[in-house]
């Protein structure tokens, strides 16, 4: 098993069929599904680019051999895998909610914990 996380608005999580894989804006915008190897480099990453997008988060981990799409690291060294194509729902091993402060910051979540 190979272990990530990829973050996504609740409202979208909450939106998205169930019965297909699952997707995300940059699939069409960049040709790849942002992820982010490691509970620190998680909320880092959820702070520099979405503190200031209002509303609840939630936390996929993801097992990237199950994902069904092919996935890579492309800046080597990096924690961040991108996945090229759709996510097999088989593949997301649990779905957490990530806190925030009272200025949007997020904060340390558990995985599979809400």
């Amino acid at each position: 098993m190979r272990e990530t996380f990829h973050l996504t608005p609740l409202e979208a999580w909450e939106a998205a069929d169930p019965d297909a894989p699952l997707t995300a804006p940059s699939l069409a915008s960049e040709g790849f599904i942002h992820c982010t190897d490691g509970v620190d480099a998680m909320v880092a990453t959820a702070n520099r680019h979405y503190a200031w997008v209002p509303g609840p988060f939630v936390v996929l981990t993801l097992d990237l051999e199950r994902c069904g799409s092919p996935w890579r690291i492309d800046a080597p060294g990096t924690p961040y895998p991108h996945i090229y194509g759709p996510i097999d729902r088989r593949a997301i091993l649990s779905v957490t909610d990530i806190r925030r402060a009272a200025d949007g910051t997020f904060l340390e979540f558990t995985p599979g914990i809400n």
